[in-house]
């Protein structure tokens, strides 16, 4: 096999894509372990409810200062449910930057060897094939 032209190019392109799928792939991997390791913080009631949410929405502790108890329960549940979706929505935020990081990677990916580009290249060679040499 020759050392240059169109076997070497394509051999190239595919190596190249493969290289760059890993690179992906663990860029993929870190992006979720980055999400499992977020902590978003809500407030409510002047800091008096505090929530923490996680990457993925879920809760992960309510602390309420004690003199909130001395609230009606409607409005402690306002707040409550004010801080919530405050961490919700913050840890929603981050996550979605993380995720729209790695889909941006994902898409400078060079297109893939299709079945038109492979018959493309088996008629080519069919053509040089075909070809008395040079010479």
């Amino acid at each position: 096999m020759p050392s240059s032209g169109p076997w070497n190019d394509d051999l190239d392109h595919l190596e190249r894509v493969l290289r760059q799928t890993e690179e992906i792939m663990r860029d993929l991997g870190a992006a979720r372990a980055e999400i499992a390791q977020i902590t978003s913080v809500g407030e409510a009631g002047g800091g008096m409810v505090r929530v923490v949410a996680g990457g993925g929405g879920r809760l992960k502790a309510i602390k309420l200062d004690p003199r909130v108890m001395r609230q009606p329960a409607d409005e402690l549940a306002r707040q409550v449910m004010a801080a919530t979706r405050a961490a919700q929505e913050a840890a929603e935020r981050r996550s979605h930057e993380i995720v729209e990081r790695a889909r941006a990677r994902a898409e400078s990916l060079p297109e893939p060897l299709d079945e038109t580009f492979v018959r493309r290249r088996i008629e080519q060679v069919a053509d040089e094939i075909d070809r008395p040499p040079r010479g």
